[in-house]
């Protein structure tokens, strides 16, 4: 069973511009994202996809530096961005991860990966609700590729997975069960405000270890009302 695991990343983004790049800890959220994702058993590779606008070349020179494989495709067509830079790697699985979820939860990443071994499938749904920035995503490639092919709207292009999540009768999908101890949707665990970086840096001081469990951020945060509150007034963007 061939697993890649494709982190999408740009630098464009209308609330916290060059977000992925920004420090955090003694390192940046990227190499955050980088690292843990590569604690995932059975992936391959871990591949930061950009896009091939100039403005995202910081990202390749900081894979080169990094001896991250990168990989550029279209900047609006994530999908198509996906779909390309997996075909390269013939794969039989792909994670989907954004560059934003410097704490992605990669134990559950694990789970998920057993989950697919033991009941092949087009998609691995999680049971549960998560605070935003710990869930990861799997498909086999088969599915990314009739995703590509048949979703068409502007939604299905930009998030990546999402044509399977509005016709799920077309997919076979296999459940992972969420840990009770993560089900914490109230809290919120990403990166796309100064706000939400003011709450990861808070993360990131009060432990300098890259590979801090989830389990235990929620637990800090939980433990800390104060810290928590930094960015619950934040609202997610529509999916349109």
């Amino acid at each position: 069973m061939k697993i890649i695991l494709i982190i999408q990343a740009r630098m464009g983004s209308t609330r916290l511009p060059g977000k992925i790049l920004k420090p955090l800890g003694m390192t940046t959220v990227l190499d955050y994202d980088v690292t843990r994702c590569r604690q995932i058993n059975q992936v391959q590779d871990v591949i930061v996809a950009t896009s091939t606008l100039e403005q995202d070349e910081p990202i390749v020179e900081w894979c080169e530096e990094n001896g991250v494989t990168c990989f550029r495709g279209s900047e609006d067509d994530v999908l198509s961005r996906y779909y390309e830079c997996a075909k390269a790697y013939a794969p039989d699985y792909v994670i989907r991860v954004t560059s934003d979820c410097p704490f992605i939860d990669y134990h559950l990443g694990n789970q998920v990966v057993q989950v697919m071994e033991g009941n092949p499938s087009d998609i691995v749904l999680l049971q549960g609700a998560l605070p935003r920035g710990l869930a990861i995503e799997m498909v086999s490639f088969q599915a990314l590729e009739y995703m590509y092919h048949y979703g068409k709207e502007h939604r299905h292009r930009e998030h990546v997975t999402y044509y399977a999540y509005e016709y799920p009768e077309r997919f076979k999908a296999a459940y992972c069960k969420i840990p009770e101890s993560l089900q914490h949707p109230e809290l919120r665990i990403t990166l796309d405000t100064p706000e939400d970086y003011e709450l990861l840096k808070a993360i990131a001081n009060h432990s300098q270890d890259k590979l801090i469990s989830s389990q235990t951020v929620v637990q800090y945060l939980l433990a800390n009302p104060d810290v928590a509150a930094i960015n619950a007034h934040i609202q997610q963007k529509p999916v349109v």
